[in-house]
């Protein structure tokens, strides 16, 4: 479905033999005669309608007014539609020109049904909850012969019977109205779709310079980070709001495709670490740049704070399964013998739950890791010198991150962004020191340097294993590169769905059911919507059968990505026609989601080979 393609044949979007289309007149005589009736009666709605220069396709037919909402599609034609052919000329406009029409879908649709009337979701009109990101998705579709819209539709009813005259109104007049106001260029505000594409390629390019720049993050001059609430993604607004300035010895510009220069503040490659007191912004920056791997709409605040697209958040997360993951690079030695090599638990401890988490991130290929101590486990992230003093080297099976973060960079070229408010143990290692005052950055490395006053010190391995590059022992780079998690053919997932064939489903955005199993999603900060998370439930029954070969498991995550992005999001849908509202993921969120499934099994690489 992406660039344009159509393929309404294998799709059942377009009307065949079987399935003649009907106009708008025979809908509204069908609506009348099933008035009053059991709700089981709009299933005669089931098909394709004329409504003059709309098509309403009918995809799936609510079973009564208490379950899920019908599922429909309103096409126009490419050339009733207009769109101007430069702004879809390109994926990245046609990911823009589809988020501007889908916004004002839902705009238009509270205005003209702000509440839904009778029973359960009565007269319901959705087409997904958009969020502050520009994300590709499937709420709607711009290809070469057509522009359609894929919503929810509440059909309307009284107790369990068919509210037809209702139901006539809403499908032949309502939903026409809606999308002539906003699928129709003629009836949009052309300047604003023209400008919402504009700034999408705009922060595009400036993120696909950001490498050969030597930059992880770019955070413009005057963006607003702070939000209203924690639990909100608005920005916050009033006096108190501080935009951001850069330090002048950090900043930088980018020349711009439309023309726009922006100035603004580099983070390098490298090791990072974000200083300062309790509320004055620390994590609220990097909150902003864990966000900024995802444009941003105008007004959010954060239209101009862009990450490489492959930084990924790392945090403890006590209780997740771990399956088969090597994290001797950070944990050995154990009293109780467990081999780490090869770590498996459904029940992880923070340290094991973060150095899980770190080294699948490395596996998944980030370039960049996010990390706040606020959500790190103390014993991960550092040992101070009277800790060291106290109890032997062999004695403790941990290695502190403080210790593994430069040869992550220095052999695997992988940065790292760090917030640090109660510990100076990182100006050791750190190419950048950056303190926040009441929101405002200026760049602290020479003093932090001066502070630690020593040179960077060696890192110690846990259970005697030596530094890496040491004799006799394994670096960094040789034990993270022959991770199961990293090369392809390693490692082989098997996903069954524990005594069941049920679909996996989203609930929500934080957790998947798959068969038996509720796969906790809740950790991972980069999944930012509920339709990424769809999305991701349905990949995850794709994958169970790509991974019924003999591919590992980062050779069928890439499979899968090269059919999305061939055969666009619908492709992961089992559905026909209206696919769901689906959000596009990272590869990272689909490597967490696997990994985190219960029922995931491990084979050893000459298995797999064999």
């Amino acid at each position: 479905m992406r660039d344009g393609k159509t393929d309404a044949a294998g799709s059942g979007r377009g009307p065949t033999a079987a399935a003649p289309m009907r106009d708008g007149a025979a809908l509204g005589r069908v609506l009348a005669r099933i008035d009053g009736r059991g709700y089981a009666s709009y299933k005669q709605l089931a098909g394709q309608w004329r409504l003059g220069a709309l098509r309403l396709a009918v995809d799936h037919v609510q079973v009564d007014p208490y379950a899920p909402p019908s599922r429909m599609r309103l096409i126009v034609d490419a050339a009733t539609a207009g769109l101007p052919a430069d702004l879809i000329d390109d994926a990245v406009g046609r990911t823009g020109a589809a988020d501007f029409l889908t916004r004002g879908f839902a705009r238009v649709a509270h205005r003209l049904v702000p509440e839904p009337v009778g029973t359960g979701g009565s007269g319901l009109v959705s087409i997904g909850r958009p969020g502050q990101e520009v994300l590709e998705r499937t709420g709607v579709v711009i290809a070469a012969d057509r522009v359609e819209a894929r919503i929810d539709v509440g059909l309307p009813a009284s107790g369990r019977r068919v509210r037809g005259h209702r139901a006539a109104e809403l499908l032949t007049d309502v939903l026409p109205r809606i999308a002539d106001a906003s699928l129709l260029h003629a009836n949009l505000n052309r300047g604003a779709l023209r400008e919402h594409v504009t700034l999408l390629r705009d922060q595009e390019r400036l993120r696909s310079l950001l490498p050969e720049r030597g930059l992880v993050a770019f955070i413009a001059d005057g963006v607003i980070l702070p939000r209203r609430t924690g639990d909100c993604d608005l920005p916050l607004t009033g006096g108190a709001v501080v935009p951001f300035v850069s330090p002048r010895s950090l900043r930088v510009a980018f020349d711009l495709p439309s023309g726009r220069r922006v100035t603004g503040m580099g983070v390098p490659e490298g090791v990072s670490v974000i200083v300062g007191g309790g509320y004055h912004g620390k994590s609220t920056l990097l909150r902003a740049i864990e966000r900024g791997v995802y444009p941003h709409i105008a007004g959010d605040g954060r239209e101009w704070v862009i990450t490489r697209p492959d930084a990924v958040t790392v945090r403890a997360e006590d209780g997740r399964a771990v399956t088969g993951v090597d994290i001797s690079p950070f944990i050995a030695g154990l009293p109780s013998g467990a081999d780490t090599r090869s770590f498996s638990t459904t029940n992880a401890s923070g340290s094991t739950s973060q150095a899980a988490n770190l080294v699948e991130a490395v596996g998944a290929g980030a370039s960049t890791l996010l990390i706040d101590e606020d959500t790190s486990a103390t014993n991960f992230m550092i040992r101070d010198e009277r800790m060291r003093a106290l109890i032997p080297a062999d004695q403790e099976p941990i290695t502190p991150f403080v210790d593994r973060v430069r040869p992550l960079f220095t052999e695997l070229g992988v940065s790292t962004i760090l917030v640090a408010g109660g510990s100076g143990a990182f100006f050791d290692v750190a190419d950048l020191v950056i303190a926040i005052n009441r929101y405002v950055p200026s760049d602290v490395t020479e003093r932090a340097r001066e502070l630690a006053g020593a040179p960077v010190r060696e890192p110690t391995t846990a259970s005697g294993a030596g530094a890496p590059g040491a004799p006799g022992a394994p670096g960094v780079l040789a034990v993270l590169a022959a991770l199961g998690a990293s090369p392809p053919g390693a490692r082989r997932a098997v996903l069954g769905p524990s005594g069941t064939t049920r679909p996996a489903r989203a609930r929500g955005r934080t957790s998947i059911h798959y068969g038996c199993d509720i796969i906790d999603l809740a950790a991972v900060a980069q999944l930012v919507d509920a339709a990424q998370t769809q999305a991701v439930a349905h990949a995850l029954d794709r994958l169970s059968g790509v991974l019924g070969g003999r591919e590992g498991l980062s050779d069928a995550i890439d499979e899968l990505l090269r059919r999305i992005d061939r055969d666009g999001l619908d492709w992961l849908s089992p559905h026909r026609g209206h696919p769901g509202h689906l959000a596009r993921p990272r590869r990272h969120e689909l490597h967490a989601a696997v990994n985190r499934c219960r029922g995931l099994r491990v084979l050893p690489a000459r298995e797999i080979a064999g």
